[in-house]
């Protein structure tokens, strides 16, 4: 996750810059529950509203739960599916929270009303995260129900009348770029506590309708966008969270845009991002599934590490026995293409594998999500039209390319 309001924030108030913190154990996004009650057009879990045979039961949870605290894993994420359609998901929070994690909720929001939401204030969320997509029809339709933009937004409602820190999730497409200005404006509205913009990540559906993903240009608006809303309000006092995720170039760009904006910031700023590093899938991201499975993040469901059934989490995050992983936690990593050659390699760390390895079957070629330009990166100015291109296309004409090159 990338902090741009903790960023922008030592730009407005400077102060020495510390050495990079390494944090005890990974942050485990837990899939809880694999039922949920929407088919989003984007769910990386492809989750329906059924129940999925062979999930954890509350003991086996409450075991793992033991073995994360002993293994000082500081946060767990409980998402699903929909969590909040699991019978023990107030018993497994409260648990966690006596325990000590940071604990959040990630859900679609649907389901929190008048009913509920006494009992989730009473666990005592660190944070409830919910999903919106656009501005109701929109929402709707990505959530595919009628209706789910309202009871979401009730949603967040709620958990602001009960004291609950809520922020909004918003993933951004070519369908609902038009629509973030709309969604920033309810941050207003709503005085909601954080925005969360995720880049569209190829796993699941997410993986089929990747033809829909945010061009180039597309993406570097949409960060114009957060950028200038989240100084505006920290000069004017404003303290909301603005963060984004999916995308490591965030990065880099916001380092130039401070450029622009506070020069004499830059190099305080650019060791503060170098000391950040970017992607951390493998190394302090971590998922369990509904199965139990262990993944490097969410995005990595077909690539499985172990099951916590057979082998203690800790054992299984320590002992990977993987090249996959090894790959991870190589620094730099093993990256190819434009990401072995850019100057903010440091910085991002390669960004997001997962999306390289759905377009090419290779985990370490370059990113096709990367929005800089060559120029930017420190390359030659050549095929600078891809910023007019969709990633999947940009990776497509790349391909060409080679074949043409190879056949001449």
């Amino acid at each position: 996750m990338f902090r741009i309001t903790q960023y922008m924030q030592t730009l407005l108030e400077p102060s020495p810059v510390g050495p990079a913190r390494q944090p005890p154990g990974p942050v485990v996004i837990w899939n809880l529950i694999r039922r949920c009650n929407l088919t989003c057009k984007h769910c990386y879990s492809i989750s329906a509203d059924t129940d999925f045979k062979g999930e954890l039961t509350t003991e086996e949870v409450h075991r793992v739960m033991d073995d994360l605290k002993d293994f000082r894993v500081p946060v767990l994420i409980l998402s699903g599916g929909e969590p909040l359609l699991r019978p023990d998901i107030y018993d497994i929070s409260k648990r966690a929270k006596a325990m000590g994690f940071y604990v959040g909720l990630s859900t679609n929001g649907t389901l929190i009303d008048e009913s509920n939401i006494g009992k989730i204030a009473e666990v005592g969320y660190d944070y409830v995260g919910i999903s919106l997509d656009g501005i109701k029809q929109t929402h709707d339709t990505f959530r595919q129900l009628q209706g789910a933009f309202d009871a979401s937004l009730n949603a967040v409602r709620l958990c602001k009348e009960h004291g609950i820190k809520v922020g909004i999730r918003f993933t951004l497409t070519q369908d609902n770029y038009s629509e973030l200005p709309q969604l920033l404006d309810l941050m207003d509205e709503h005085d909601i506590d954080k925005f969360y913009l995720s880049h569209l990540n190829y796993a699941g559906r997410g993986n089929k309708n990747r033809k829909s993903d945010a061009f180039h240009q597309m993406t570097r608006h949409a960060l114009d966008m957060l950028f200038e809303r989240c100084w505006k309000e920290l000069q004017q006092g404003i303290h909301r969270e603005y963060v984004t995720g999916n995308n490591d170039a965030d990065g880099p760009y916001l380092l130039q845009w401070a450029q622009q904006r506070v020069p004499e910031q830059v190099e305080a700023l650019r060791q503060r991002l170098t000391n950040w590093g970017g992607n951390s899938s493998g190394v302090n991201i971590a998922n369990i599934d509904n199965l139990g499975n262990v993944h490097p993040d969410t995005f990595w469901w077909n690539y499985h590490l172990g099951n916590v059934r057979e082998r203690a989490f800790s054992d299984i995050w320590r002992n990977p026995h993987d090249a996959l992983m090894d790959g991870f936690r190589q620094k730099p990593r093993p990256v190819k293409g434009r990401c072995a050659q850019c100057q903010y390699l440091t910085i991002c760390g390669g960004n997001t594998r997962v999306r390289a390895y759905q377009l090419t079957g290779d985990a370490w070629a370059e990113d096709p999500a990367c929005y800089l330009t060559n120029q930017e990166i420190g390359l030659p100015d050549e095929n600078e039209a891809r910023l007019d291109m969709p990633f999947n296309e940009t990776v497509q004409a790349k391909a060409n390319t080679q074949r043409i090159i190879s056949k001449n």
